[in-house]
């Protein structure tokens, strides 16, 4: 008999900091090894090392390349992971993209604090650095998907497309005859730029995410939601703020945007995209073109019809700008990047308003103002909140509750374990009695830091 030991290292209990650990008579392998993100406790969580002996991680498969999902990786790194980190091509590019981005906002801050005093740590360090990142990206070996890739006698994997983001799949691992399916984070069934996920045939262990585990998403008129913003915006000669996610829900905003002023359902309003990260994450689109919808010609006349901003002097410029404009910029829950800056400037004047598209995670800037904050903390000072605040849940890249369903339906056997991950605990619990009363399955919650130990 085979043990297997399966550590719960993030995204349990919580939606952030994807990080599962599984020990086996052959292989050390991760799935995931991402940041956390949100609530104060769990971001200093991502200081803490890992409560396993790093050095022995023979692997780590990625599923997709979000922050969330990756950014733990130069950390691993530093404790001692000396392995290969496995993606798929457009996952490893997009994965690239954000360690570096992630890294040079870690200097920046540790700088910044440093020089404004405001970090109770003296002298204030990076979480990583850009050489820290540089290392973790030599590692990189991408793998196709659709392929059985064998990693030793007893043990294969495969990847399967999920829509969600360019390049993102679930993992189907063969262990000594048992499959375990991770999900990773599950796409919608109609999205814009990706083709709808592929679905699981069998799953004797079933990892799956719940972001939405408890919600359907709304039947949003987007177009219509959209269009009447931008023109109230123009009438009170104000600002629309659109903090975004730098990978999908970026470029699926620039798509929408696109389509309205083709249609001509919004005026030719200056749209400014400030997101490096995000200007980098179009080159993958151009890369990639068979892993998403978007043709090419299309693809070039939308990039044309933005004003990219590629230097912090050109977001000064765009904020002394007079005109009504749109800016859509990263972070997508506002815990970093350019949106700040024009949230510093923008944020106490009743004429703006800002945006909020898809999931915002407890603990961050996002889900305060989501939820009606009368202040926000910027750069270590409180600033009224004046403006609008408006929400579209409806642009989410998860799928929801009858979407994980949908892409849960097709599995032939009963999994002898299903483990509900990637939730806060109102969503996991829902998930957990619908899945029970929908297919009777067993279905577990596991906590931080929980060991699961199943025997073959």
């Amino acid at each position: 008999m085979n043990t297997i030991k399966i550590h719960f290292l993030g995204a349990s209990g919580t939606v952030t900091g994807s990080k599962f650990y599984l020990e086996t008579p052959e292989l050390n392998l991760m799935i995931d090894c991402g940041m956390f993100q949100g609530l104060k406790e769990l971001r200093q969580q991502n200081w803490n090392p890992l409560p396993i002996d790093v050095s022995k991680i023979d692997l780590v498969l990625l599923t997709h390349g979000h922050l969330d999902h990756t950014g733990y990786l130069p950390r691993l790194l530093k404790e001692g992971f000396k392995g290969k980190i496995v993606g798929t091509a457009p996952t490893l590019a997009v994965t690239r993209i954000i360690l570096l981005d992630s890294a040079k906002i870690h200097e920046e801050e540790a700088e910044q604090a440093n020089k404004e005093g405001y970090s109770k740590h003296d002298p204030a360090l990076p979480f990583y650095t850009i050489k820290d990142a540089e290392r973790t990206i030599d590692l990189f070996q991408s793998k196709e998907k659709d392929q059985w890739i064998t990693l030793s006698e007893h043990i294969r994997f495969k990847y399967r497309y999920n829509g969600h983001i360019i390049g993102a799949t679930y993992i189907e691992l063969e262990i000594f005859g048992k499959l375990f399916v991770f999900s990773g984070d599950v796409g919608r069934l109609h999205d814009d730029l990706l083709e709808a996920p592929e679905r699981p045939k069998w799953a004797d262990y079933l990892f799956v995410e719940s972001t939405y585990g408890n919600k359907l998403h709304p039947e949003e008129d987007v177009e219509t939601i959209l269009s009447n913003l931008i023109k109230t915006t123009i009438q009170e000669r104000g600002n629309l703020i659109i903090p975004s996610f730098a990978v999908e829900r970026l470029q699926s905003l620039m798509y929408l945007l696109w389509r309205l002023y083709k249609k001509n359902k919004i005026p030719n309003i200056p749209v400014f995209i400030d997101s490096p990260m995000g200007n980098n994450v179009l080159s993958v689109f151009e890369q990639f073109p068979h892993w998403h919808k978007l043709p090419m010609n299309e693809y070039r006349a939308m990039c044309n019809h933005f004003n990219i901003i590629t230097s912090y002097a050109d977001t000064w410029k765009t904020i002394d700008d007079p005109r009504s404009k749109i800016v859509i910029a990263g972070s997508g829950m506002v815990t970093g990047g350019r949106v700040l800056t024009y949230l510093k400037q923008l944020i106490d004047i009743p004429s703006t308003s800002v945006l909020l598209v898809g999931f915002q995670a407890e603990g961050t800037r996002g889900r305060q103002l989501l939820e009606g904050a009368y202040e926000i903390k910027l750069f270590g000072k409180y600033y009224p909140v004046k403006a609008k605040i408006h929400h579209l849940e409806s642009l989410s890249a998860h799928a929801d509750q009858s979407e994980l369903l949908h892409w849960m339906e097709e599995i032939e056997n009963i999994p002898e374990t299903v483990f509900l991950i990637h939730g806060e605990p109102t969503s996991l619990d829902a998930f957990r009695v619908k899945i029970r009363d929908v297919h009777g399955w067993n279905v577990q919650i596991p906590k931080l830091n929980d060991i699961q130990e199943i025997f073959i």
